[in-house]
């Protein structure tokens, strides 16, 4: 412990964990520290399934209908990987594919008037779906291919639509596209949580839904990817990269108290000793006072003993429910895993429903995903505070990054990263180049 170290991490959630790994493939030397003794902290994935239910106090054990408990593997917080996305190129830059095996989700829906439609992202499929009226359909085949053309880089690709000044509702318009097709080409294509994306300039959701489309085209199901045993095995896919780069992993350490001279992170105490350090990264639960709750959001893990109905039985598949169908102001999200995972035990399924809490009664919020899922054998609800660091960490070196959104994706993650690494490093994290 009484070492120097250039940066020391707090937490082994996703995020420290990806900051880590990436610091240590720069040549850093890095302690990574957990007062757990598992890792992954709020995104850790829970085993046996008998700790789950001692985790949501909940009485009794689980029937034996559930089957084994160790066949399970529970995400607390359940995102999926974009084929295209952010953290695949992660992934890829840090090597840390060697250690995971990944399955292609098998689609996505989107709830539109009380059903559930698979998602149209190619041609074929938006001519095929029941979700837009003939004329209808002819249109957004158009409005696909001139976003499938366009390039920032090429005016010609433009055709009059200005990428930094157009706003995204004229770009639609210029389409003719109607309301519903908006919900889903705004909510389950580019993934954007609420409407403020229809006034700003078109360019990033056009670049959205050509990551969605490209992401899609890599595996054909749908853009997801999920990695086999649960998320769980992200963090620790990390901790082992670190180990091969020299950086030292501790599960199991009670942090005493962060050592700051003239507003300056100096070092971490831990039983009785201080590991010294130029900058520390962690999550928000180990600095309180310098972070500020931005919202809630609830989830809701439900069991279930079927495929969700009018998913054409698949194994797996997220269902985007755009706010504008139960009039809120927030996105509600279910993912859906199962057996074919390694995540739960045969012929089991695990869907976890989650959105940005907006009333009093978050339970009647998210009714609308749960009644999707019925019937349901158990469910496990929790409803947890949203904090964002108040201290950009210039002066104190202190990084310490947000809590996971309510989003079944990995986007918003990797834009904090992105964030955290810009902050710490003072330049842009840029895999394309790292990649070489």
């Amino acid at each position: 412990m009484n070492e120097e170290y250039d940066v020391i991490v707090l937490g082994t959630g996703l995020t420290e964990c990806i900051l880590s790994g990436i610091m240590s493939v720069n040549g850093k030397k890095v302690l990574h520290m957990d007062r757990n003794s598992y890792y992954g902290g709020e995104s850790a994935s829970i085993t046996p399934l008998e700790d789950l239910y001692k985790r949501f106090n909940l009485p009794g054990t689980p029937p034996e209908s559930m089957g084994r408990g160790r066949d399970w593997n529970v995400d607390l917080i359940p995102k999926f990987l974009m084929a295209n996305g952010q953290l695949v190129k992660m992934l890829l830059y840090t090597e840390v594919t060697r250690y995971l095996d990944f399955k292609v989700i098998e689609g996505s829906f989107v709830y539109k008037g009380g059903k559930i439609y698979k998602v149209p992202s190619t041609e074929a499929e938006a001519l095929a779906s029941s979700l837009m009226g003939l004329f209808e359909k002819r249109r957004f085949r158009k409005f696909l291919v001139y976003v499938a053309s366009f390039d920032e880089n090429d005016p010609r690709t433009f055709e009059g639509v200005d990428p930094k000044k157009t706003t995204m509702r004229d770009v639609y318009k210029k389409f003719d596209l109607g309301q519903d097709v908006i919900d889903f080409t705004g909510h389950a294509l580019a993934l954007y949580r609420t409407d403020d994306y229809l006034d700003q300039p078109c360019q990033e959701t056009i670049n959205r839904i050509k990551l969605y489309s490209e992401s899609l085209a890599r595996y054909g199901k749908s853009p997801y990817l999920y990695p086999l045993y649960g998320l769980g095995e992200l963090p620790q896919g990390f901790a082992r990269l670190s180990a091969i780069y020299g950086g030292t992993y501790m599960l199991n350490k009670p942090i005493e108290e962060i050592v700051i001279e003239n507003g300056k992170v100096v070092g971490v105490k831990s039983e009785g000793e201080v590991a010294r350090c130029k900058q520390l990264i962690c999550d928000p639960s180990y600095v309180s006072d310098r972070v500020t709750k931005v919202g809630q959001v609830i989830r809701v893990i439900c069991i279930l003993s079927h495929p969700i109905k009018n998913t054409n039985d698949a194994n797996s598949c997220q269902i985007i429910i755009p706010q504008n169908q139960v009039n809120r102001k927030s996105d509600i999200y279910v993912c859906m895993i199962s057996s074919a995972h390694n995540v739960a035990a045969q012929g089991k399924y695990i869907a976890i429903a989650s959105t940005t809490v907006e009333t009093a009664d978050p339970e009647k919020e998210i009714k609308p995903a749960l009644d999707l899922l019925e019937p349901i054998e158990q469910k496990f609800v929790s409803i947890s505070d949203l904090f964002a660091p108040t201290d950009p960490g210039t002066e104190s070196q202190i990084f310490i990054s947000r809590t996971y959104d309510a989003t079944t994706h990995f986007e918003t993650t990797c834009d904090d990263i992105k964030d955290i690494y810009k902050r710490m490093m003072g330049s842009e994290f840029d895999f394309e180049e790292e990649q070489q």
